[in-house]
């Protein structure tokens, strides 16, 4: 269901110039609430609720990771699955620096710098995802195969 009241953010701007079709999700954000709390708001399955999480190797070259909100991520296996020694998250204000987005806000689409996104590949088994529009308290709902659209991400199977 479309709200008036939802966000024009980057993210949207590129959903939207993409044609893609998602539905608006806002909800009262919590600080350290993470998905469990948007899933609870949204009143979905918190495994249909997608991290953007900003990493990176040890380079320092940042990426981006979409996963699952009730699973983490194995930095080892990701890190092998690259061919990079490391993989750490980043710091939230690096994460900001990195992505233009706010940690708690951060969607995969629009980000301020081009970053690798590596997509985990049962994410594409959902009907729909829920996934950040770029702002804290608003998801957006959409098709798994969209984000492989727009993003062509690099599907990885590193679920911890």
């Amino acid at each position: 269901m479309k709200d008036s009241k939802a966000p024009v953010t980057a993210a949207i701007r590129v959903l939207r110039e993409h044609k893609a079709a998602f539905t608006d999700h806002l909800y009262a954000y919590e600080e350290h609430g993470g998905t469990a709390v948007s899933a609870r708001e949204l009143g979905v399955e918190e495994h249909a609720v997608i991290k953007t999480l900003i990493m990176e190797d040890e380079h320092k070259h940042p990426l981006i990771v979409l996963m699952h909100g009730d699973h983490e991520v194995s930095t080892k296996n990701l890190a092998r699955h690259i061919g990079v020694k490391t993989i750490a998250p980043c710091a939230p204000d690096v994460a900001n620096r990195h992505s233009g987005y706010m940690v708690g806000g951060t969607s995969p689409f629009g980000t301020k710098k081009a970053m690798p996104v590596y997509l985990q590949q049962s994410i594409l088994a959902l009907p729909t995802i829920y996934i950040n529009g770029g702002k804290r308290g608003y998801l957006i709902g959409i098709a798994p195969q969209v984000v492989v659209d727009i993003l062509r991400p690099v599907l990885v199977d590193v679920i911890a």
